[in-house]
């Protein structure tokens, strides 16, 4: 969903969507599973910046909710990820911000976003959302066993045999000390 300045100059753009799979392309390590549903609206913020110079921010206040699926970080198998998100967010047209090649810039300043031309993609900033939700490390259980490193077997679903081969004898001394401990 284009949002373009001109439709915001005359009033707030509402919109309630839901989006299905494979609309929105989240890269390959993050699979959205049933639909993404959002809902807000996007609005004109009018800065004037001194004399007859004014800067166009769009801010577009919403909710998001749907499911993802990525691989867990331990056993590689498959774990769904429930979202609901609110956001609140200040987009400002990147060419009023070209010029020196370094500016200094205010912490409120790092919050803000860019968008190009006319107007901004709901869509890019829907894509943003999600993956700043994505745990860095997601786990199918939080105990989960992971792989083994020898033979690759499932650790949650199978004992393996395989010896883990020999300790590096770096950490003999604190092998001993255990040993001592108990």
């Amino acid at each position: 969903m284009k949002i373009r300045i001109q439709d915001l100059e005359l009033r707030k753009q509402e919109f309630e969507l839901a989006f299905q799979p494979g609309e929105i392309d989240f890269g390959v390590d993050v699979r959205q599973v049933g639909a993404l549903r959002t809902e807000g609206h996007a609005e004109l913020i009018r800065e004037h910046h001194g004399g007859q110079h004014t800067v166009d921010d769009i801010r577009l206040i919403g909710k998001l909710e749907g499911r993802i699926s990525l691989c867990c970080a331990r056993c590689l198998e498959t774990v769904e990820i429930p979202l609901s998100r609110s956001f609140d967010l200040l987009y400002r047209p990147l060419e009023k911000e070209r010029g020196a090649d370094e500016v200094a810039i205010h912490e409120a300043d790092t919050e803000i976003g860019f968008y190009s031309g006319d107007g901004m993609e709901l869509e890019d900033s829907l894509r943003e959302q999600v993956l700043l939700a994505v745990p860095i490390k997601a786990l199918c259980q939080p105990d989960c066993k992971g792989l083994c490193p020898v033979c690759g077997a499932n650790r949650n679903q199978q004992a393996c045999a395989c010896n883990s081969g020999p300790s590096d004898p770096r950490w003999a001394a604190l092998g001993d000390l255990k040993k001592k401990l108990q």
